[in-house]
């Protein structure tokens, strides 16, 4: 079964790696993360990892192809590719990518006016795939300069509060914004990332954290097979410990312990 990205309007309904190489990917990641993969209807140079029978993930050999750096990137669902693509444009984000097809989607590239990049994704979304909630096997953060201003900028590219049945609805909590879809927190979008910040930890962009059941074993794997160590060792308000890794390529990510708690509690609307 599929789910249309109508149905998750606005909402992450996806993250993915832009990889080089496909199978080495698969090798460090399946030993790192425990993922397995399977192949999908978008072509040879594409897999989705799956933890434990639930999607977590897709990897692509895309890197090269389109030119765009090794990264993990959040994408969002749209009703429209090409409207979404315009509105970007019209609030000075930038347009990296597309939109082009993907099977039998459509998929764009772009940076919002921080430079954190994202994708937006029109068509058939995974029905069992979520994020931030219960025990997901992922979720997200923005990291950028002014949480208000970003939350805006997302609020008008992606319709959230919109009248639309489904759409998000984002809250303000001390100094951040929790994005959420039929109740439930997806994302989280925090301030005071410096723009020029040498640390990639703490310039603005999407962080893309996964869980894991024994961080320290996590990081060992990964230092192991020429992976790199970022930063470890913090601990957020949920309980988690986290650690953010370079993959061989160079691919950014975070892995961290599954949450004592959920952290976001409903506050007041932000948009």
């Amino acid at each position: 079964m599929s789910t249309s990205t109508h149905e998750v309007y606005g909402a992450p309904c996806w993250v993915s790696l832009m990889a080089r190489d496909l199978a080495a990917a698969e090798h460090f990641y399946g030993e790192v993360l425990g993922w397995s993969f399977r192949r999908t209807g978008l072509g040879e140079a594409f897999r989705v990892a799956f933890r434990d029978g639930v999607p977590v993930a897709g990897i692509g050999a895309f890197a090269e192809k389109l030119s765009v750096p090794v990264a993990w990137t959040p994408y969002f669902a749209v009703d429209d590719a090409d409207v979404t693509a315009a509105r970007i444009v019209e609030r000075s984000g930038t347009l990296a990518v597309g939109p082009l097809t993907f099977g039998t989607g459509r998929a764009a590239l772009a940076a919002d006016r921080e430079g954190a990049v994202f994708g937006i994704w029109q068509g058939n979304a995974i029905p069992d795939w979520h994020v931030g909630r219960e025990n997901a096997p992922a979720w997200l953060e923005l990291r950028t300069r002014h949480a208000l201003d970003a939350a805006i900028f997302y609020g008008e590219v992606l319709d959230w509060a919109c009248d639309t049945e489904g759409c998000c609805d984002a809250s303000y909590e001390d100094g951040h914004v929790v994005l959420r879809h039929s109740g439930h927190p997806v994302a989280r979008i925090r301030g005071g990332a410096p723009e020029d910040a040498p640390d990639p930890q703490i310039r603005p962009r999407w962080h893309v954290n996964f869980r894991v059941p024994d961080l320290e074993a996590a990081v060992a794997t990964a230092l192991g097979l020429g992976g790199s160590e970022v930063r470890t060792g913090r601990e957020d308000e949920a309980g988690r410990r986290h650690a953010t890794l370079r993959d061989p390529d160079g691919g950014l990510f975070t892995i961290a312990t599954t949450a004592e708690a959920d952290p976001y509690e409903p506050t007041r609307p932000l948009i």
